[in-house]
Parts: structure tokens; sequence; C-alpha cells
């Protein structure tokens, strides 16, 4: 269980803290949507822990077959519809150049539908289009 606390700032800003570790995180309104665009908004936080958690899902995985995870990347896409307005898709591009060279082509299968599995994906509602490039 965790818990957070959110503070709405004002000017369509809000911070969050993480109870446990004092982390903090600003969120921003967009610039098409009132806001100045200057951090992440919540839809772009929706978006990046789709790709957080299956990177680190992922990460677990492979440490469970030996393997060494490195420096993996995605870059990904918030593509939103406009009514109502909400997140319609993710695209996610994943580099795989950090992965360990010697992985064969079933661990890397495992390795997907371990990200596949990450509680992020399982939760989105099916209406949000999430498109892989492996």
């Amino acid at each position: 269980m965790s818990f957070m606390n959110v503070q709405y700032q004002g000017g369509f800003r809000t911070q969050a803290i993480h109870i446990d570790s004092n982390n903090q995180i600003i969120t921003d309104a967009p610039k098409d949507n009132q806001g100045n665009g200057e951090a992440f908004s919540p839809t772009d936080l929706l978006s990046t822990s789709l790709a957080s958690c299956m990177l680190t899902i992922m990460a677990m995985k492979a440490k469970s077959l030996n393997l060494e995870f490195g420096a993996v990347e995605v870059k990904l896409e918030k593509k939103m519809t406009q009514a109502p307005r909400k997140v319609g898709e993710i695209v996610l591009h994943f580099d795989w150049k950090g992965l360990d060279q010697r992985v064969s082509s079933e661990q890397l299968a495992i390795l997907k539908e371990a990200g596949l599995n990450c509680p992020v994906y399982l939760s989105l509602s099916p209406e949000v289009a999430k498109t892989l490039h492996w």
C-alpha cells in the first residue's frame, strides 16, 4: 500500500508528495488546455507510468532469467481525443540497445509478455489504445 498527498497550487498546477520518501511531483495543465506546460500533465504521467511500469516489470523478469536489462529505453507519444477529452492512445517505441546481447528470441518474448502484464497496462481501460513498437 502506498500513500500520497496531492495539493492544488493554483494556476492549474498540483504538487504531489509520496509520503514514504517525501519525493515530489509537480503537474501543470498542458498549453493546449489552459496551462503553461511547464511540467508533466496528469495525462503525461499516466502515459509515462505505463512505460515505467513495463520497464520495471521487464527488468524484474530479466533479473530472474539472469539477464542484464541495462539502459533499455521507451520513447512514447500520448494522443488525446477531444470529445470527450481523454487519452485515446499511447504509442511506445522500445529501444533494446541496453539489453544483454545474449538474449534469445524466446527470452525476449518472455520479457515482452512480462511487460504486457504490468499493473498499469492491466489497469488501463481497453478504450485506451496501446500501440507497441518492440
